[in-house]
């Protein structure tokens, strides 16, 4: 029942008893008894056999009593109805209670689910700012690992540019311990110059566009997060239109491998530049929180890795909606905890122009 029946109850309520109990009152508290004076004139005494006397105060009386009982009535009512809404209230109030228990269940039931796919987390983080279970996957042909994040805070995350310098560079490690992150993923694709090195296309930190809009074209796509914690991405044909989803920080890179929890056709060119190689994905769930997924490989030359379609069939497996290939091969480089948990290709760890952090 809402705020407002409750209240119009309650003012039905006093508006009907309102002149009875004022009734009840007056007589319960009046000093002055009621006294009336008539003569003999006016009500004559009459005797006979089928005659008695009648007096004056025999009609007064009969409607004192008869109001005494009309306001006893009133009160008994009064007080019945007083019981039925406070028992009423604290119904409702019962009910409040058991919907706010159980409002979180369909969400809960839900994250069981996806993370009984994931398997067991061999660690977790879980902080007023965010939840990361990390799980080693049961994959055969590579290693890989996953990291389910839970976003609680809009600080959690950040895409950061090499020490923080368009141009730029520095290893996912280096850039963890230096903004003092619990988590460190590598990002977007990049293009090398002789003045530095350059995330590739549109990229987005703090809101800014790091080298300005740059329309989608082939199969490059944007990929980050909005203010609301959510993950976008897509191909873009106008910065209008990528400003629309609110963009708070994001980077580029090929190809898209999961939309709306479909695979898309992986163009023929990425299916063998190389086949098989280091990967790292992105892809959200249902309930916004995000996944994960890199894969070891011993080098960049196509013979050990994973394919794209096996890093889509993984996040199709594990229920991902929208999924998207980041840079990879000696790039592919995951954190947890502080600590390296992969094994990058180059044997040493690269270093990069955008790398996702997150935080306690």
């Amino acid at each position: 029942m809402s705020a407002a029946t409750i209240r119009g109850f309650n003012r039905t309520i006093l508006l009907a008893g309102a002149p009875f109990l004022g009734l009840l009152l007056w007589l319960i508290f009046s000093a002055d008894p009621i006294e009336v004076s008539m003569s003999e004139r006016a009500f004559p005494s009459y005797t006979g056999t089928n005659m008695s006397p009648v007096t004056a105060s025999e009609p007064i009386n009969n409607s004192l009593d008869q109001a005494m009982s009309t306001a006893d009535l009133t009160a008994a009512s009064i007080q019945h109805q007083m019981k039925l809404y406070t028992h009423m209230n604290t119904a409702i109030k019962a009910i409040s209670n058991i919907a706010s228990a159980q409002a979180p269940r369909p969400l809960v039931i839900y994250d069981t689910r996806i993370t009984n796919k994931l398997g067991k987390p061999s660690a977790t983080i879980d902080s007023s700012k965010m939840r990361a279970q990390l799980f080693y996957l049961g994959t055969t042909s590579f290693k890989s690992y996953a990291v389910k994040i839970e976003l609680r805070h809009s600080d959690a995350m950040q895409l950061l540019l090499g020490k923080d310098t368009n141009g730029g560079s520095e290893t996912t490690l280096a850039a963890v311990q230096r903004v003092k992150a619990a988590i460190g993923i590598n990002a977007g694709g990049f293009a090398d110059s002789q003045s530095g090195r350059y995330p590739l296309s549109t990229t987005i930190v703090d809101s800014n566009y790091v080298n300005g809009f740059e329309a989608s074209f082939k199969d490059l796509f944007f990929v980050g997060m909005n203010m609301n914690n959510q993950l976008i991405g897509g191909k873009f044909s106008s910065k209008e239109q990528l400003d629309r989803l609110n963009p708070k920080f994001g980077a580029s890179f090929v190809p898209i491998l999961l939309v709306n929890g479909n695979k898309t056709t992986i163009p023929s060119k990425w299916k063998t530049s190389p086949k098989r190689a280091p990967r790292t994905v992105i892809a959200n769930y249902k309930d916004d929180q995000l996944l994960f997924i890199v894969a070891d490989g011993y080098s960049e030359a196509g013979s050990s890795g994973a394919t794209l379609e096996e890093m889509q069939d993984m996040l199709v497996r594990y229920g991902a909606i929208d999924g998207y290939n980041l840079d990879g091969g000696g790039s592919s480089t995951l954190i947890f905890n502080g600590k390296l948990i992969n094994k990058p290709s180059d044997g040493v760890l690269r270093k990069l122009p955008t790398n996702f952090v997150f935080f306690k």
